[in-house]
């Protein structure tokens, strides 16, 4: 018999989230899980990872650990810790975060960023999110498993990380690759005094969010009803500003080219 998959799970919604538990307990159906999760919610953590603290574990069954840390952190334990995994894992899944991850959130997103460094390990990563409410995450892990098991099961381009963002929307009419959105937030600072007369913060505005219509982009597809895929990049380099870079380090003609 083949060896079963082993795919580490992982989040920001923190190890407890009903996200977690339903897309671990839907893909254990085909593959085996280990998840290694923040003992307490990090959402908005992006990479963040943890250099100066010690991070503290909890086992809370055979087959799942809690991180006093962020994504990051308790993916990284996770890789580096024999003691955690039994093996390298097959695959990396984050999620199911509670609310989308679209267009900017990638940069923000905890969740996405546990998937993303799986995948700067060389491991082909995938982050989940779903809409609606608590009763829309059993349904959209449905979805999520079958759509890892698929990814898992494809041929990967040699050298080249998977790393994708999904996010189902809570009635599914189809599915689409699609490319990075644009989300306009109401934004601002809320100032406030607290009991003593101190000012804090609260960061946000009032509104709601808009999508502007663009092409092809996630945005479109979740507003329409279909699950976005969507292929991020691990390079971080702006080819399209190598002159300009050039121009300012002195290597280039003495016109300026556009930045």
């Amino acid at each position: 018999m083949a060896e079963r998959p082993l795919i580490l799970v992982s989040n920001d919604d923190g190890v407890n989230a009903e996200g977690n538990i339903v897309l671990r307990e839907a893909l254990a159906e085909w593959a085996d899980v280990v998840t290694v999760a923040p003992l307490h919610e990090q959402s908005g953590q992006s990479h963040a990872i943890s250099l100066h603290r010690p991070l503290r574990h909890r086992q809370l069954d055979e087959r799942t650990h809690a991180i006093d840390g962020t994504p990051v952190d308790c993916v990284y334990v996770a890789l580096f810790r024999e003691d955690l995994l039994p093996r390298r894992p097959d695959m990396v899944v984050s999620g199911i975060n509670h609310g989308p991850n679209l267009g900017a959130d990638v940069h923000y997103s905890g969740t996405v960023a546990a998937a993303r460094e799986g995948a700067l390990r060389g491991i082909p990563a995938i982050a989940f999110s779903a809409l609606g409410g608590l009763a829309a995450l059993a349904p959209a892990a449905t979805h999520a498993s079958a759509l890892a098991r698929r990814a898992f099961e494809a041929t990967h381009p040699e050298g080249r990380p998977l790393l994708l963002n999904v996010n189902i929307p809570t009635e599914v009419r189809g599915i689409r690759a699609t490319r990075l959105g644009h989300r306009q937030y109401s934004e601002g600072v809320d100032v406030r005094k607290d009991p003593r007369g101190g000012d804090y913060y609260w960061i946000g505005g009032p509104g709601g969010v808009k999508h502007p219509p663009m092409d092809h982009a996630d945005t479109a597809a979740v507003d329409a009803g279909f699950i976005s895929i969507t292929p991020l990049s691990l390079r971080a380099t702006n080819a399209d500003h190598l002159a300009f870079a050039s121009w300012v380090a002195g290597d280039a003609p003495a016109s300026t080219p556009e930045p």
